[in-house]
């Protein structure tokens, strides 16, 4: 018969290990029930271009996590993926807490908390949020900030300057005339074709967004009326991609998949592209040698007036859903979030701007002095970026009708039937304004 031997502590000893016990808290006396009161935070975010700044961004996470005792879960989607995902979330009802687009998700307004609260307690540090942000995340039908804007991505020109000196343009082309006639001679003389984007793709909506805008049309005007088939400037559009394209484009490129035209800079194929400089960071990163002959310039000049404009390539929004299970450890995230601006700017490669300013205040030195770039100088074409980067629903806001028009792709669509020679111009632009002219009639109706 064993006998269970006396313990070697003293009552003294064990009272002092009780106090010790409840002063530290449940967590040490009773892991197991710690563990399940634990809160959990999911994220869903869109697959950055810059591998390096999702890394970043889930070891930021984590360590947010720890300090506020939350289990945080990121999950990562493909750019063109975002949609669909989003769409089935709102749908079932039940998602990620935060969900972060590359794009206003306006269309999704009702499903979402007001984030006006997140910007108030933002304000406090840094500031009101700057122009663009505020008109990319507020509906002023719904009065409602339907999502919460921390970054952007500007859409510069980049272009191979080896190829271009071949047709004595060594400082790229400046405006849309110079961009066609000297894309016709190198094509001719090299056989490269320019390297814009006119699929269906993220890269392409913008592109073809900017060339709309950049030829002095649009979609919808500030009171969400279609001005898409107003007077001769889309058709002007166009017709200019369509000579563009048939005097130096290629077939392939109506048919590229996701960052096609990145894939085709970087593999020399083409002479030049719209894209943030994530496209550089690839080159610097794939082959100095490639890199070192990619320069990057200011949109080009638009004509009737435009002047020098592009919408931006990315614009980071985040909406935490009203369906959420941890609403308030979302708002408080996303608040948290812009704490680390300077970091992301930097693990971005520079790709991601603040839209709170005061949080980089020395961007501009950062660009004049890359550490990457040669020659170091390179990106400072950047400088300027906010001041000719406009709001997707330019000249309006990112409305839920502007935005639905920009995610069902209807302007890559009309560019294609005419590159495609599916459509005459006028053709295309009457069936693209009947499509807005629905979606806006829908959006009109909505309460």
């Amino acid at each position: 018969m064993s006998r269970v031997k006396p313990s070697k502590h003293s009552r003294r000893d064990f009272l002092k290990l009780a106090a010790v016990t409840a002063a530290v808290g449940p967590f040490f006396a009773f892991p197991q029930r710690a563990r399940a009161s634990q809160k959990t935070l999911s994220i869903v975010k869109w697959a950055h271009f810059v591998p390096e700044f999702d890394s970043w961004f889930e070891g930021m996470a984590e360590d947010w996590g720890t300090r506020h005792d939350t289990k945080v879960i990121v999950d990562r989607v493909p750019v063109e993926e975002v949609s669909g995902r989003a769409a089935a979330e709102v749908k079932a009802g039940v998602g990620h807490d935060i969900f972060m687009f590359p794009w206003p998700p306006a269309e999704y307004y009702q499903h979402v908390i007001d984030h006006d609260g997140i910007y108030q307690t933002v304000a406090m540090k840094y500031g009101q949020i700057d122009f663009m942000g505020h008109r990319s995340t507020f509906y002023p039908k719904a009065k409602k900030r339907f999502a919460f804007a921390d970054s952007w991505i500007p859409l510069p020109l980049h272009y191979f300057s080896d190829y271009w000196s071949e047709v004595g343009m060594a400082l790229g082309p400046l405006h849309y005339d110079g961009l066609r006639s000297g894309s016709k001679r190198i094509r001719e003389k090299l056989g490269i074709p320019h390297g814009l984007a006119f699929s269906s793709t993220l890269e392409g909506n913008i592109t073809l967004h900017t060339m709309l805008i950049d030829f002095g049309s649009g979609v919808l005007n500030v009171h969400g009326d279609v001005i898409l088939d107003q007077g001769s400037r889309t058709m002007a559009a166009l017709n200019y991609a369509r000579i563009l394209h048939q005097e130096a484009g290629t077939p392939e490129q109506l048919a590229w998949g996701s960052s096609g035209n990145v894939k085709a800079m970087l593999a020399r194929k083409t002479t030049c592209s719209m894209n943030g400089i994530s496209l550089l960071r690839a080159a610097e990163k794939k082959d100095p040698g490639i890199a070192r002959k990619i320069l990057i310039q200011p949109p080009l000049i638009g004509s009737a007036g435009a002047g020098i404009a592009a919408i931006p390539h990315v614009t980071n929004c985040s909406v935490v859903w009203n369906f959420a299970q941890n609403q308030e450890g979302a708002q408080q995230f996303l608040a948290d979030l812009i704490d680390n601006s300077k970091t992301a700017y930097q693990q971005s490669l520079g790709c991601n701007f603040p839209f709170f300013q005061k949080t980089v205040p020395d961007i501009l030195i950062q660009l004049s002095r890359d550490s990457q770039a040669d020659p170091p100088y390179k990106y400072i074409q950047l400088k300027d970026a906010l001041h000719w980067t406009h709001v997707l629903g330019v000249p309006g806001y990112a409305t839920p009708a502007f935005m639905e028009v920009f995610n069902s792709f209807v302007i890559p669509r009309m560019f294609q039937r005419v590159l495609k020679r599916e459509a005459s111009l006028e053709d295309a632009t009457r069936a693209a304004a009947a499509e807005v002219q629905r979606i806006s009639d829908k959006w009109k109706q909505v309460g």
